[in-house]
């Protein structure tokens, strides 16, 4: 198979003209083509109006050798990639094993487990999709929390909720990355994930994908449990024997994967009391910036081009003098603000698209670097000077996240607080609305949102926001709204493990964003592929 980079076409350029490129640019006839498929596609704006998709493209054809010859400054030979699995162990399994948590991490555990014969047991706290849909839709209407089945815990995880985004910057040689998209596609996802740069799949499409993965995980012999939350584990000489289930079913198991998430807090404290060894982590917090979508739009593609491509997303990222990091998170091109709340009298938010990206607003986190020397102390480590620990306690991180949350949630009595930008630089609560009217799922209320933050990162953020307008023009509009309090970015909690991915605790298996070893939906799902291999390649399938 050969494969040509850097073909460029005009936007709004048909499947013919793309076709007719591939047989211009390789000098043959339409019968030598046995067949072409996208690897990849982007957008070039460097040049507005004048603005292009980018291809590389994948060929077959009769003449192979003597196009690469020709050619070799245009074409190169490859061999795809394809992801196998490893060849099963030996050691004998007692017991089904078992993966708590149904998010990318916990299915793509389990469904490569079922599809090599072990059977698996997949464990959700929450609800499924569609019972986790209504409850949300519920909580954003009405206010009222179900805790076991929100926006954080439920079927899918944390992501069903999101702008689906599937780009990842992890380096993968073994195909995991192309398997993820590949599974996502089998299941019902559109395939152009498979070819655009920045591949997303929104929050109404995942509802349906992942229930599809479910039944098949299920048809392979694994079984699927919702409202079953790991309350706590059995262990005997440092050995999981099993894991307790809602407090009173004991599911015996000497192996469990422990893909949680990242908000699964009362879950980390279960593991600290059972000495497993875990660390604090740096992570960010911030806010919600909504901007106009036609703003973004303008910003990315010209005036001119504005309307005739797929809604703009950015990243920014600024250094601030005062050594932190400000930037944005979690883009959602025409999407919304959500309240992404999971604890009583505790608030966050999050952003999330539609497939369709057809929301007025664009929203992004903005957020600013906090490390474990910003985390509060008290409560965690007694008498620091004389027991000489200068360790953060494990925990100190989640500490840190409930103080923001529960200064959120007091400041607009449960509704998302909401605050101009320019009020924002002021100090003070907005009174009104500018041109930018919020796109928020939940109720909202005006509040003085930069009263949240410690000064520090209140000023980082600020700054980081006045700067980001140097390079989106209108970025730091005054009546650009800011909502908070993003405090769930990622883990703040690292599970220890060893280079066969146990943990301290022979059997347990961390993995997954909330282990601390992944950032979104498909660097999540690889992971738990990584820990399925470990265990495919260290035990034979359950039964055999």
């Amino acid at each position: 198979m050969l494969r040509i980079n850097q073909l460029k076409l005009p936007v709004g350029h048909s499947k013919s003209d793309l076709k007719q490129a591939v047989l211009h640019l390789l000098h043959i006839s339409e019968e030598e083509l046995l067949g072409f498929q996208i690897f990849r596609r982007s957008v070039d704006a460097r040049k507005k109006p004048q603005i292009f998709y980018v291809y590389t493209i994948d060929v077959k054809t009769l003449r192979e050798e003597k196009l690469l010859k020709r050619l070799k400054n245009k074409v190169q030979k490859i061999t795809p990639t394809r992801y196998e699995t490893p060849a099963h162990g030996a050691e004998s399994l007692h017991h089904r094993p078992v993966i708590i948590g149904a998010g990318p991490a916990g299915l793509f555990c389990a469904y490569l487990l079922a599809r090599e014969g072990y059977r698996p047991v997949l464990l959700e706290r929450g609800a499924s999709v569609e019972e986790r849909m209504q409850d949300v839709n519920a909580f954003w209407t009405t206010g009222a929390l179900k805790p076991e089945s929100n926006v954080q815990f439920g079927e899918g995880g944390a992501g069903t909720f999101s702008d689906g985004k599937l780009n990842t910057l992890v380096k993968d040689k073994c195909g995991r990355n192309r398997f993820v998209l590949e599974t996502f596609v089998q299941f019902g996802a559109p395939e152009q994930i498979l070819y655009d740069q920045k591949p997303h799949i929104g929050t109404d499409v995942l509802s349906e994908v992942i229930p599809a993965m479910r039944k098949e995980i299920v048809r392979l012999g694994g079984e699927v449990r919702f409202h079953s939350k790991a309350t706590d584990l059995v262990i005997e000489g440092n050995q999981l024997r099993g894991i307790l289930v809602n407090e009173t079913e004991q599911l015996d198991a000497e192996i469990a994967v422990l893909a949680i998430g990242h908000s699964a807090r009362d879950t980390f404290q279960m593991l600290y009391d059972h000495n497993i060894l875990m660390q604090a982590k740096s992570f960010a917090v911030g806010v919600r910036i909504e901007h106009p979508q036609q703003m973004i739009q303008e910003s990315q593609y010209g005036a001119q081009m504005a309307d005739k491509l797929p809604a703009a997303a950015y990243k920014l990222t600024e250094n601030l003098e005062n050594g932190r990091g400000v930037y944005t998170f979690c883009m959602c091109p025409g999407g919304y603000v959500v309240n992404a709340s999971s604890e009583p009298d505790r608030l966050a938010v999050n952003g999330m698209s539609y497939h369709d990206r057809d929301g007025e607003n664009a929203n992004s986190a903005v957020i600013v670097t906090v490390t474990p020397d910003d985390f509060p102390v008290k409560g965690f480590i007694a008498d620091r000077e004389a027991t000489g620990n200068d360790t953060v306690h494990p925990l100190a991180g989640v500490a840190f996240q409930r103080e923001l949350e529960q200064k959120a949630n007091q400041l607009a009595k449960g509704n998302v607080p909401v605050q101009c930008f320019g009020d924002f630089c002021k100090n003070k609560t907005s009174e009104s609305l500018g041109a930018v009217v919020p796109q928020i799922r939940g109720q909202w209320e005006f509040a003085n949102v930069r009263s949240v933050f410690p000064e520090e990162l209140a000023v980082s953020l600020e700054e980081g926001i006045k700067r980001m307008d140097q390079k989106i023009h209108g970025f730091a509009r005054e009546d650009a709204v800011l909502s908070g309090v993003e405090s769930r970015t990622s883990s703040p909690v690292r599970i220890c493990r060893d280079e066969q991915f146990n943990s301290s605790v022979t059997g347990l298996y961390p993995c997954g964003e909330g282990a601390g070893y992944a950032g979104g939906i498909t660097s999540a799902a690889m992971d738990g592929m990584k820990t399925a291999e470990a265990l495919i390649g260290k035990f034979a399938p359950f039964g055999s």
